[in-house]
């Protein structure tokens, strides 16, 4: 019979043991560098590879223009997404996760490069946080070309071949994620999927399929992780996504359980969220399974059931010395460069910041997207500039570091308040998010942001970015005077980020210290 003192060491040991399961199963957080559509690398490799539409030149008329077009596009898109879960009309029929509508004459606006099979091939793949399905070319009946378009390791752009991956297999019918199955053959048929889009012309098909994933976990051991994840092998490509668009995919960020943040979540490999981080120079990041910080601002996304949304609640907004009492619902979009409020409370905002701005408005110019637009005087000052700030639902405070844009006339330099005028919708967009961490959390059903520097690397991490002090951002032009990026935000990720997940051996990254620790006990024992 063991005595008393073995009794007692062999719980202790036991103890030690379930304490490093939960440890090395915690969750992990993978990051990978994001490129903004106009940011100097993708346009040197666009000019290079004659992929993706020419961009202007920053901060000219044509640039603030060009973004505009394009989010005028998405914001139809929003709007007809949206009426078509109430509407009967089939042009418009929205069918679960593997089907969306989406226009985009001028591209996507953020891009990465992500690496899938065995061996692994590069994609450069465009981000939507508006969509769900991923999805690259494969076995191509008609696709956008890829010959010659490698111009740096960032940007390749591959066809995916099923049979040239060894983890590579397909989806049949009876899988979960099949939405379509009513257009199977059988229930161990292929699984087809069909993205139509607003334009009739635009659109991708193909079958669903199931490849890993290579991922590296965003500490000071950077190791390696395959994950399996389901997405779209695209075999016939039309419209825009034949050439500016996704020439290379689209990865889907949304909700539903399609998406590569749901499908990573689903399988323990990360927690159930991602943050986005957008660079002054137009290199982010975006970190799978990132929770942010203990001290962040938060505020509640608003849930339609039927089609979940990062939608959230302001309820005043602050101009300089003027509090304006509201309570509206607003996409928080990272896909559209501005920010669009709609009737009566555009008017009330731009009309306070007018009323404490000193220079002298500008006659409206049709080529420029904004109303409110100034004549910089010689002796400009930001400090002269109304302040902005937003009170979410919650309480929450969510200063805007960058209201203004400057652009470059032929003649002169002009600054305008970055607010459209919006129709039905209203959206925070990326000029607004400029100076932030945003967290999409879809564990909490929360929206989180802390101020950060995304060159200020955290633990270690991989992507030792350094900024371009003379490059002009992409969706906020270089403010007057020192509208800088804030101040670097040094912090320690607490274990609030790495929630437990319990051991599922067939998908989830064990690391290598995990196995020598137990080793180590095991030997003790």
């Amino acid at each position: 019979m063991p005595s008393f003192h073995s009794s007692k060491l062999f719980f202790f040991f036991f103890f030690l043991i379930f304490l490093s399961l939960r440890t090395c199963n915690a969750r992990s957080i993978f990051t990978f560098k994001m490129h903004h559509r106009f940011s100097d690398p993708v346009k040197k490799w666009s000019n290079s590879t004659g992929m993706l539409s020419p961009a202007p030149e920053k901060g000219t008329v044509e640039y603030y223009s060009d973004l505009a077009d394009r989010d005028r596009l998405l914001l139809l898109h929003h709007l007809l997404r949206g009426r078509k879960l109430s509407d009967s009309d089939a042009s418009l029929a929205f069918a679960d996760g593997n089907s969306t509508f989406r226009i985009s004459s001028l591209g996507f606006l953020h891009y990465t490069t992500v690496q899938l099979g065995t061996p692994g091939v590069k994609f450069m793949v465009a981000l939507d946080t508006g969509s769900d399905l991923f999805w690259v070319p494969c076995d191509c009946s008609k696709c956008a070309s890829t010959e010659g378009t490698v111009y740096t390791s960032d940007f390749e752009l591959n066809i995916y071949n099923p049979k040239g991956s060894s983890t590579s297999k397909k989806v049949t019918c009876n899988s979960s994620l099949c939405a379509h199955h009513n257009q199977c053959f059988g229930a161990f048929s292929d699984c087809p999927y069909m993205v139509s889009y607003v334009s009739a012309e635009t659109s991708t098909s193909g079958i669903l399929v199931e490849d890993v994933l290579h991922l590296t976990t965003e500490d000071s051991h950077q190791e390696s992780v395959e994950a399996y994840i389901t997405f779209g092998c695209g075999q016939v490509q039309s419209g825009s996504f034949l050439d500016v668009a996704a020439p290379n995919g689209l990865l889907g960020l949304g909700m539903e359980k399609l998406s590569v943040p749901s499908i990573l979540s689903s399988k323990g490999f990360t927690a159930d969220s991602f943050s986005m981080c957008f660079g002054r120079d137009g290199i982010g990041r975006i970190s799978f399974g990132d929770k942010g910080s203990s001290d962040q601002e938060e505020t509640p996304f608003n849930l339609n059931p039927s089609h979940p949304t990062y939608n959230i609640t302001v309820t005043q907004i602050r101009v300089g010395t003027t509090l304006i009492d509201v309570d509206f619902n607003a996409l928080f979009d990272s896909g559209t460069s501005f920010t669009y409020l709609v009737e009566p409370i555009y008017t009330r905002l731009v009309e306070s910041f007018h009323e404490q701005t000193q220079d002298r408005r500008r006659q409206s110019d049709p080529k420029i997207p904004f109303e409110y637009c100034y004549d910089m005087s010689p002796n400009a000052n930001a400090s002269l500039i109304a302040s902005m700030s937003l009170t979410m639902k919650g309480e929450s405070q969510y200063t805007v570091y960058d209201p203004i844009i400057v652009i470059s006339t032929p003649s002169e330099l002009v600054y305008c308040l970055a607010i459209v005028k919006g129709t039905e919708l209203n959206i925070i967009g990326q000029n607004f998010m400029t100076g932030y961490r945003v967290v999409f959390d879809r564990e909490k059903l929360v929206l989180g942001w802390k101020k950060f520097d995304c060159y200020d690397i955290e633990d270690q991490n991989t992507y030792a970015i350094k900024p371009h002090a003379t490059t002009v951002p992409p969706a906020v032009a270089v403010g007057i005077g020192n509208y800088s990026t804030p101040k670097s935000t040094k912090e320690t990720r607490n274990s609030s980020q790495s929630s437990v997940a319990w051991p599922s051996f067939y998908n989830h990254p064990f690391p290598l210290a995990c196995f020598r620790f137990l080793i180590i006990l095991f030997l003790l024992l």
